[in-house]
């Protein structure tokens, strides 16, 4: 679940390592977790039982999301942390807002959040949204005076592939005369299996390179499809910078992945398919980076439309480029002290 929200943390606890800092997670085992993703990069896992069925009635769907109550979440976490002193605790978490907080910070130095959404009230040292478009006063009165603000894209959290090869990207999208090589990524959990009315609208002399996270649904079924085609199914990539390189167009979702591909100044026909997305996708679309398709059956029109306007595909990569560059761990790791 949210394997954006456990990337963007493990780009931190990888600096932070480096740096010879203890790091460490604490997560609940809900269905589908993507727990392995951070055990396989080397961090100990503080495993949170998962919540029982109807444990938490709400209609708040990122408190179902926590599955429990906030101050059952923080207890657990207290437990854990107390054990040992702890500098820092990084919260991700829509579910999560200044109840939880308050809990947490007598038992750290610094709390610091990653927030997409402004739309709660936080008690944090440090907040970070990484977001196009997002401005201070999004966070008037919902944060402490003494709060520090890192926003904007300037802030996003990429691994450091990406801005390694930047410039190769930006150099290969200059010398490109023509749209062949096509990259579909709708997130780690594509449930109505969009990826599969996206393939079947695009034209057979496209090459496609469709990427699936390990615990999406529909991976058999898109497996058998893409037999005796032009298309490369990758299961759980490790190497998705070198894939948006070779690629000319990107289809996906509005998701932190937008930043990746801004990075490697790669343009995008994008899906809103959730509405914590949507800011993200209206910034992208009005600075002119990627194209909004209302519904699939809009993508053959505008797939031959980029094609045969290469002009327009080339302003696209420029207006990605602008937006990110990739460096955003580093400034971030720099008020982490």
């Amino acid at each position: 679940m949210g394997i954006g929200h456990v990337m963007r943390c493990l780009v931190l606890a990888e600096l932070f390592k480096k740096n010879g800092t203890k790091v460490e997670f604490i997560c609940r085992s809900h269905k589908g977790n993507s727990i392995d993703k951070i055990i396989s990069n080397n961090f100990k896992v503080y495993e949170l039982a998962a919540p029982k069925n109807n444990e938490l009635e709400t209609s708040s769907q990122y408190l179902q999301w926590l599955g429990v109550k906030q101050k059952k979440d923080a207890d657990d976490c207290v437990d854990l942390i107390k054990l040992e002193k702890v500098n820092w605790i990084i919260v991700d978490h829509y579910g999560i807002d200044e109840q939880w907080h308050k809990q947490i910070k007598p038992h750290c130095d610094k709390l610091m959040v990653i927030d997409d959404l402004a739309d709660r009230n936080f008690d944090c040292h440090l907040l970070l949204n990484q977001n196009l478009g997002i401005e201070k006063k999004c966070y008037d009165n919902k944060v402490p005076a003494d709060c520090i603000l890192l926003l904007g894209t300037k802030y996003a959290l990429l691994r450091p592939e990406f801005s390694s090869l930047r410039c190769k990207a930006i150099t290969k999208r200059k010398n490109t005369n023509s749209v062949n090589n096509i990259i579909i990524s709708m997130g780690g959990n594509d449930i109505n299996n969009i990826t599969h009315s996206i393939l079947e609208n695009i034209p057979k002399n496209y090459s496609v390179t469709v990427v699936l996270g390990k615990y999406s649904p529909h991976n058999k079924m898109l497996e058998n499809y893409v037999k005796n085609k032009n298309i490369k199914l990758l299961i759980d990539s490790s190497n998705m910078a070198e894939l948006m390189l070779d690629a000319d167009l990107a289809i996906g979702a509005g998701g932190s992945t937008s930043w990746e591909r801004c990075c490697l100044s790669l343009p995008t026909f994008i899906f809103l398919i959730d509405e914590n997305q949507q800011m993200i996708v209206k910034q992208l679309v009005k600075f002119g980076s990627v194209r909004l398709l209302e519904d699939i059956g809009s993508l053959k029109n505008n797939l031959e439309d980029i094609r045969n306007d290469i002009r327009s595909w080339t302003l696209m990569t420029r207006k990605s480029r602008n937006i990110c560059d990739g460096l955003g761990a580093d400034r971030v790791r720099n008020y982490v002290k």
